[in-house]
């Protein structure tokens, strides 16, 4: 069940468009502003504390449920009719892309290269890659948000870095994730949305921060990525996949190419493409089934992340810590961007 108690705002820390973070008298915690609108120091605020509570690690920040300030009520404009985190007590009627008089939906996705991410921390090694590999002919890739994860895409400082360096030139945000650039109803539909609204040219999609497992086979928010392989397909799009693999992590079933991964890749009924390093190809994948396993030439990922001034971990750990991790990312980039049309 969740705990809230009651605190006082003692400074604002940081912000940006859609969240501030500010110091407590209860400890760290963030304001999403979209929902309850911003703090300053001296308010009073209701906090969600489960999460501290519960010990948890990228959810380990207090929550600011609403400020006591606003007692008289407080209201922001809305985007249209359909509701996000529907039926809860912060249900926000966002609006969506698809219920605008201007949205045009495209018949499909044109062979457009869509790279499906497991965990959010591949995003970065995607993106620079992809740059990196368009550089001279400069393309627009897109990042779709799913709701596997965090749902504010406001909470991800690897996307607010990204956008601030031109490496991603808009998010849609899917399903009950909100704050992107443009608000979709479900994945499916996100991936129209970022061709008609965001005029992508590839699309990398996939969770947010914080993704969730179980330890069991199917328990687990990287399992997505076989739906959407299957409705990159379904779009007439081009699925690629950025394997999660790793060489340092203490777990037998992330060790070499993630369980994740390959419990994704078999549950995908249409086929789809692996990237893999050139330099890799001898590697053990594992079973990946009826896909398609591509080697890639890849550029250093950690200068490139290291020249855009990007500091990126997976589980705590950095591209010197997990070279593959980034590398195999950094090759479904590669690749979406050759397959990107001049």
């Amino acid at each position: 069940m969740p705990r809230y108690e009651i605190a006082r705002i003692t400074a604002v820390t940081s912000q940006r468009e859609g969240l501030q973070r500010v110091d407590t008298t209860r400890g760290r915690a963030y304001v999403l502003t979209q929902l309850t609108g911003p703090v300053g120091a001296g308010d009073d605020v209701v906090l969600n504390t489960t999460a501290v509570e519960l010990g948890l690690g990228t959810g380990g920040w207090h929550i600011v449920h609403w400020n006591l300030a606003n007692a008289a009520g407080w209201s922001a404009p809305g985007g249209g009719h359909v509701m996000k985190l529907r039926y809860t007590s912060l249900q926000s009627d966002t609006g969506v892309a698809e219920e605008r008089d201007d949205y045009a939906s495209p018949l499909d996705l044109d062979g457009r290269p869509v790279v499906a991410i497991g965990l959010h921390s591949q995003l970065a090694a995607v993106a620079v890659a992809f740059a990196d590999t368009t550089a001279g002919r400069p393309k627009r890739l897109v990042y779709v948000m799913t709701d596997g994860g965090a749902l504010p895409v406001a909470l991800s400082d690897l996307v607010a870095d990204l956008r601030d360096r031109d490496l991603l030139a808009a998010t849609v945000t899917a399903g009950h994730a909100f704050g992107g650039d443009h608000e979709a109803v479900n994945v499916t539909s996100a991936l129209d949305v970022a061709v008609a609204c965001a005029h992508a040219d590839a699309i990398v999609v996939g969770t947010g921060p914080g993704v969730v497992g179980t330890g069991t086979t199917h328990g687990h928010s990287p399992l997505e990525v076989a739906q959407l392989i299957d409705a990159t397909a379904a779009s007439n799009g081009r699925p690629i996949v950025a394997l999660r693999v790793s060489d340092a992590d203490a777990r037998d079933r992330h060790r070499g190419v993630s369980h994740h991964s390959l419990t994704a890749l078999a549950r995908a009924t249409t086929r789809a493409t692996v990237a893999i390093p050139a330099d890799d190809a001898a590697g053990d994948l594992g079973d990946v089934g009826q896909h398609d396993v591509v080697p890639v030439p890849v550029p250093d990922v950690a200068a490139l992340l290291d020249d855009a001034g990007l500091r990126v971990t997976t589980m705590g750990r950095g591209p010197a810590d997990e070279p593959r991790f980034f590398r195999y990312a950094a090759a479904a980039g590669a690749l979406a961007a050759a397959l990107t049309r001049t």
